[in-house]
């Protein structure tokens, strides 16, 4: 966010926060991005907070209702508050129970493959309405052709993510398997490693597909150890979904840090996965 909407972001978590009777003090930020992630104290909860115009926070609060009900590894809605959206200043907010981390952060890929698959057979229970995950390989591919949006991109790299986008979209679609309820981007960024286990965060990115598309996501030496899943088409899912996200770093809005550096790296990325794993932008081969 910009810095001018962190400062009314804060404040309108606060006063959600105070309104329901806890006291939110101090504030520290856990992660900024499209929305704002933070810890609020002394009552110790997680305030995950939105424009109004770029959220999908109520279906995101119900599905993690439905998800911690199937007994999944998933951070749960603070239990001291009505587990709703409250809006504000502009901002929607949501209330969070907040996880100790455990001293080692470190993750074995055994135990991510287990919660994640522990997820799946939780989500591939529920019939959610979700939108496709060919839908967010296409708002990829609107952004590719769109000049304007993405004018620091090369034509030769725009051609490259465009092919790439286009037929491996197509490639998994053909040869994905079974579809169901999934995260959307479960990458570590996305799991918490706390005393009781590996829990899962942030299901605004929910979508149907094969469970290599979450895979994909995830560490490589997860995949290798989730059972059932081909692996030609996981390898060409990690390099589908690293052309989307190599997409978002060319965008003019995007604002990671070092965004433009990230997006020239995965684009030799791209180039060498293409090579190495014998198909090219243009088909399997």
């Amino acid at each position: 966010m910009r810095a001018s909407d962190v400062v009314r972001a804060v404040g309108a978590a606060r006063s959600i926060a105070a309104s329901l009777g806890l006291a939110a003090d101090d504030v520290t930020v856990l992660h900024d991005s499209n929305k704002l992630t933070l810890r609020l104290l002394p009552c110790d909860v997680v305030a995950r907070v939105a424009p109004v115009a770029h959220q999908v926070a109520r279906s995101e609060v119900d599905l993690a209702q439905r998800l911690v009900e199937s007994g999944c590894p998933v951070a749960v809605p603070d239990p001291r508050v009505e587990p709703r959206v409250h809006e504000r200043d502009g901002f929607v907010v949501t209330l969070w129970t907040f996880y100790e981390l455990r001293a080692s952060h470190e993750v074995s890929p055994a135990d991510y493959a287990d919660a994640l698959r522990r997820l799946h057979a939780g989500m591939s229970r529920l019939d959610v309405p979700a939108p496709h995950f060919t839908d967010r390989v296409e708002q990829a591919q609107r952004l590719v052709a769109n000049r304007d949006r993405t004018p620091e991109l090369a034509d030769a790299d725009r051609e490259l993510l465009g092919d790439t986008l286009r037929s491996l979209r197509r490639v998994v679609g053909e040869r994905g398997g079974a579809e169901q309820l999934l995260h959307g981007e479960p990458h570590p960024g996305n799991v918490l490693a706390t005393p009781h286990g590996l829990l899962f965060i942030d299901f605004e990115t929910c979508c149907r597909g094969p469970v290599a598309f979450d895979l994909a996501h995830a560490p490589e030496e997860v995949g290798e150890r989730y059972p059932g899943v081909e692996r030609d088409v996981l390898r060409a899912c990690r390099v589908l979904v690293l052309a989307m996200i190599t997409t978002w770093r060319w965008d003019r809005d995007d604002r990671l840090p070092n965004g433009r550096r990230l997006g020239a790296e995965w684009l030799g990325r791209i180039r060498t996965a293409l090579d190495l794993d014998d198909f090219d932008a243009r088909g399997w081969s």
